[in-house]
């Protein structure tokens, strides 16, 4: 077996790794003191092709494969996981539109979509219905125009930032076969946001509900068939999954880096810190962690590239193992660090602000355990 990135997924990696270094780390405090992404940076991702990774090239996107995807976000990550993780939402819209959506439908959105010059957020959670996605109440109703929702949308990274939002609504029955996925541009009458939620990390991107009051959009603006939303959701989760694991890589490597110059550079009893063996025991976890990790969110990548039967179960053990272990080395990196290592000049308190929510969305990690124990009772018959 053969482990080793090839010379153009190396090139991508310290691509987006240096671009994260010059245009986004020495900026991530400032952003999330504001709450907000300056909107130019998109134009220069966007010129680098980040901006619709998983768009064919008909369209404007770059084409590339989900194991290509996770080396971008784990690298952009090491500058700054909010940020690398909002860029995510928005590949997983596009990739949604790419897979699911009708002819008529990807030349309309994804040429601005790719280009970055319309954000996209994803709209599934709702207040009542988080880990229960298949609940959601929000409606959309047939018009003679088109389709006229009414609903909230709860946790919205990108609510009231983005240009488009691609949203699951009910157009049916209970359950997961009455849903379907819609796309609501900003701006359209009816469409309103509640105020920035003021959140323990990922401050930088803005998070709000979305409010649908009489909201009207045209029947074109449907995803797909009515009825297949649900499924369309889940499956771009497959993909959402393995970059916020990717996106959480990143950050906690950034924090072992940071541990390693620290730890050289601090004395204490007369040594610096990294030759005392039970700190250097220490290093040698968190870094076999990671490895690991690195390993196994790559193997599942590969699994959804390749279209195997147990894609979806790895998706959801790889997001599971690898948010858990990158939050445990980002914290542990804290502890390494002392007292400096609580102070936001140092940049571990935010990775670990950061990385906590990453064990939450996209699926909570008790949620992945659920998927995972259903496959394999499944496989055992």
């Amino acid at each position: 077996m053969d482990f080793a990135l090839t010379e153009e997924q190396a090139a991508i990696f310290d691509m987006a790794r240096d671009f994260g270094a010059d245009r986004i780390g020495p900026h991530a405090h400032d952003w999330e003191k504001q709450g907000t992404i300056p909107r130019d940076l998109w134009a220069d991702v966007a010129a680098l092709g980040l901006g619709g990774l998983y768009v064919s090239e008909d369209h404007g996107g770059s084409g590339l494969s989900r194991l290509d995807g996770v080396l971008v976000f784990e690298a952009l990550s090491m500058a700054c996981p909010s940020v690398a993780a909002f860029l995510s939402i928005h590949n997983m819209c596009g990739g949604m539109i790419d897979k699911f959506g009708s002819p008529d439908t990807k030349a309309r959105w994804l040429p601005g979509l790719c280009s970055m010059e319309k954000v996209f957020s994803y709209a599934l959670t709702e207040p009542g219905s988080g880990s229960d996605a298949a609940a959601l109440r929000t409606r959309a109703d047939r018009t003679d125009g088109g389709w006229r929702l009414n609903g909230t949308k709860a946790f919205i990274s990108g609510g009231g930032y983005s240009d488009a939002y691609i949203a699951m609504v009910r157009t049916g029955a209970e359950g997961p076969r009455g849903i379907s996925a819609v796309i609501v541009e900003n701006g359209t009458p009816g469409l309103s946001f509640g105020a920035p939620e003021d959140k323990m990390g990922w401050r930088a991107q803005p998070t709000a509900q979305v409010q649908f009051d009489d909201c009207q959009i045209p029947a074109d603006n449907l995803l797909g068939e009515e009825g297949r939303g649900f499924a369309y959701a889940m499956a771009g989760l497959d993909g959402g999954r393995l970059n916020i694991a990717a996106a959480a890589l990143g950050g906690a490597q950034a924090a072992l880096d940071a541990s390693l110059t620290y730890m050289g550079e601090r004395r204490a009893f007369g040594q610096s810190l990294d030759q005392f063996q039970a700190l250097q025991f220490r290093l040698a976890e968190m870094e076999t962690a990671l490895q690991s990790a690195r390993i196994f969110l790559r193997q599942a990548a590969w699994k959804l590239d390749t279209g195997a039967p147990d894609a979806t179960k790895f998706c959801a053990m790889a997001k599971l193992h690898v948010t858990d272990r990158a939050f445990e080395v980002a914290n542990g990196c804290l502890q390494l660090h002392g007292g400096y290592g609580y102070l936001a000049d140092y940049g571990i308190e935010k990775i670990v602000r950061d990385l906590r929510v990453h064990q939450i969305l996209e699926g909570t990690n008790e949620i992945m355990r659920l998927i995972v124990a259903r496959a394999m009772l499944a496989e055992r018959g």
